[in-house]
């Protein structure tokens, strides 16, 4: 993270760890697994050089922050809208990767007044039937979710070598770029132990309801000016297709050489698209 770090208590028993830093119109970045926060560390300077307040959260049972074991993206979705009210937000932008971005879309769904904009990196929200484009195909990972969403298997087969599960699934899924060693480092030791890979396997066995609940949002569609970001060798245009079915104002960045992590491994091409964006939108 960069910037403050503080606890949130979100209610239910929530707490959300927070890194608040700069000033000026709020966006709220959000991270997928398995990684945390520190995913848009790279993004966080540039932002907050723009004049914007970037506001980075651990979502719920991931890396510092806490909660009940339930991880339905729509329980998600309202711990950052009271996040948001916890900390004075009226109007705000969404940023979210991987998981992240469909708790973004969420929020920004439920709450079109209150959402300028959402950025949308790696991510295909549930029920979606894109399909991966080459050469991201050949690289990004088809069974990490079956593994997880399958009862007593994930259990059996990953507890104890945590490590090695979360290596591979990292190192393939960067693509030939790969991570820096610190953050694949970083990565490994927020993802270690029971309580982080009960939440792992949460959020994976809500694939059903979180399907379910991105249908009763899709008529009518999203308003709020959508950015999608797609690493070439991960998701790709499947990202953009994804939610242009789903949203009326939808733009991509396709990022050259990336995989799942553009933000980490293109950040001078990520962050200068996020400060525009959030510019035309969020002013």
């Amino acid at each position: 993270m960069s910037g403050t770090i503080e606890t949130v208590e979100v209610g239910g028993g929530v707490r959300l760890a927070v890194a608040d830093a700069g000033a000026g119109p709020a966006v709220i970045l959000l991270h997928g697994w398995p990684v945390t926060s520190s995913h848009w560390r790279l993004a966080v300077p540039a932002l907050t050089a723009a004049g914007f307040r970037a506001i980075c959260a651990d979502l719920r049972g991931q890396s510092a922050s806490v909660g009940p074991g339930t991880f339905a993206k729509e329980e998600l979705a309202r711990d950052v809208v009271a996040l948001a009210e916890r900390l004075g937000l009226n109007r705000f932008a969404l940023a979210g990767h991987d998981w992240g971005g469909t708790v973004a879309y969420l929020v920004a769904a439920d709450h079109d007044e209150r959402v300028a904009a959402l950025v949308v990196e790696e991510e295909l929200l549930p029920g979606c039937r894109e399909s991966v484009p080459e050469p991201g195909r050949a690289h990004y990972p088809d069974w990490h979710g079956p593994l997880l969403r399958a009862p007593g298997l994930a259990e059996a087969l990953v507890t104890g070598r945590e490590e090695a599960f979360h290596r591979a699934f990292l190192r393939q899924s960067a693509g030939p770029m790969g991570l820096p060693a610190e953050a694949e480092r970083a990565y490994l030791d927020a993802y270690r132990g029971p309580a982080a890979l009960a939440a792992s396997l949460g959020y994976y066995r809500t694939a059903t309801q979180d399907a379910e609940d991105i249908a009763a949002r899709a008529d009518p569609p999203l308003r709020v000016p959508v950015l999608t970001i797609g690493g070439e060798y991960a998701m790709g245009t499947a990202v953009k297709w994804c939610l242009a079915a789903r949203a009326v104002d939808v733009r991509h960045l396709e990022v050259p050489g990336a995989g799942h992590y553009p933000a980490e491994q293109r950040p001078d091409l990520v962050a200068p698209a996020l400060v525009a964006f959030l510019s035309e939108h969020l002013r």
